[in-house]
Parts: C-alpha cells; sequence; structure tokens
C-alpha cells in the first residue's frame, strides 16, 4: 500500500512539473512574440507598414521558425494568431497556431527565422479558423511590402488574403511562405486556457486572455487600435 501511495504521489507531481514547464514555456512564447512585434513596429526604415497593419483583420506571429536540414528543406514554428474584435475596435484573445511545411531541394544548413503574417480580408479570416490551411494554396498570399509608409498596391498585395514577412539575422524582409500549412495548436492552447480549444473556438469567442499575452495584445492596441477601410 505504501509503495502504491509513494508510486502515485510521485506520478503526480511529474505530471505536476511537466505542466508547470509548459506553462512556462508557452509565457516565454507569448513574450517573444511581443518583442518580435514591438521590434518589427520600431525599425527605423524597415517596418512593417502601418497602413496595412491598420486594414488587417488578423495578425500571426511566429518567433524563431525553424527552416532548414540536409537535402530535404522543411519548416516548423509555434506562434500566435490574434484578431480584431467584431467592432473592429481593440484585439480578441490570442489563438496559439503551429506553421509547417517542406520544399526538396539541395539545402544544407539550418536557420531560423521569425515570421510575421497579416491576414487582409473576412477571407484570410476564415482560412485562420480552419483547422488547418496551406498558404498559396487554399489562402492566396503575396510577399508583403516594406517601410512604415509603404504604398506598393500591386495586384498581388491587393488581392492578397495573406500578406507574409520574415526576419532573420535582424533583416527584416518579405517573405514568401507558400506550401507552408498552418493548423490549429490545440496543446499550446491548452497551456493558455485549460481547455484544447482550436482556433475557431477562442478568435471566434470573447474568452479571456492569459495574463501573460497582454503585453502583446496592448502593443496591437498601441499600433493599431482600430481597423481602418
Amino acid at each position: 500500500m505504501r509503495l502504491l501511495t509513494l508510486t502515485l504521489a510521485i506520478t503526480l507531481g511529474a505530471t505536476f512539473l511537466a505542466a508547470e514547464e509548459d506553462t512556462r514555456k508557452t509565457d516565454e512564447r507569448l513574450a517573444d512574440a511581443a518583442t518580435l512585434f514591438t521590434e518589427i513596429m520600431t525599425a527605423p526604415d524597415r517596418a512593417l507598414p502601418q497602413r496595412f497593419l491598420d486594414k488587417a483583420s488578423c495578425v500571426v506571429l511566429v518567433p524563431g521558425l525553424k527552416k532548414g536540414a540536409f537535402m530535404v528543406g522543411g519548416k516548423f514554428g509555434r506562434g500566435y494568431a490574434v484578431c480584431r474584435a467584431d467592432s473592429g475596435q481593440g484585439w480578441g484573445p490570442p489563438a496559439a497556431i503551429r506553421i509547417e511545411g517542406g520544399s526538396f531541394g539541395l539545402q544544407i544548413g539550418f536557420s531560423s527565422s521569425d515570421v510575421v503574417l497579416l491576414v487582409m480580408n473576412e477571407r484570410g479570416m476564415k482560412r485562420l479558423t480552419q483547422d488547418n490551411f496551406t498558404i498559396g494554396g487554399e489562402a492566396t498570399a503575396a510577399v508583403g511590402p516594406l517601410g512604415r509608409d509603404a504604398t506598393a498596391q500591386t495586384d498581388a498585395t491587393m488581392t492578397a488574403e495573406i500578406l507574409s514577412w520574415s526576419r532573420s539575422k535582424g533583416v527584416f524582409a518579405g517573405a514568401s511562405l507558400d506550401g507552408a500549412t498552418l493548423r490549429s495548436d490545440v496543446d499550446e492552447n491548452r497551456n493558455m486556457y485549460g481547455n484544447p480549444w482550436t482556433g475557431r473556438q477562442i478568435l471566434s469567442s470573447g474568452a479571456t486572455p492569459p495574463a501573460a499575452a497582454r503585453k502583446l495584445l496592448d502593443l496591437l492596441a498601441k499600433y493599431s487600435p482600430k481597423k481602418s477601410h
């Protein structure tokens, strides 16, 4: 009986410690997403264009997307999608996402990049609330223009559901993520909300954001408090 009690205590203790570690990692990722957004909005000459941010329905931030392998290239990252409130004023709770994808070719090496996506319209929002979708497949995408006052209005940027950028080794630039798949990260959502919710359940709800997301939401409200038309 004592052995059973001891085994149960050890198991419960290990489970608690694992859950605590998962929560710590989630809090760190949310902090990294906030830092990423701050740094790209304060870049002196190659910032995220304000006019596109103000028109965006949602923002996706993926700090530390991993890319590359020997012979077969691939992508993997974890981040967060945040959409505006239904009124267009303010921002709703973050939903965790995973971005995965690959390309084949002669690639040797490994790199890490930060990724920023702007979801520009209702069609893009519908894609984002699916369990998963492919950029450049189900969702039309374009390389995002650069500069705080960028006025690039190519056919691609005018009609794209998603605009994409990446930052590697301090350089922020428009980027193509065609072929990458975004899907709900229910494990991360469980860490944040206590439930394995999908992106649809979070982004279309009035869920209370976790305390660790407060800085990110405050920054979004600071730089783009209301959607423009």
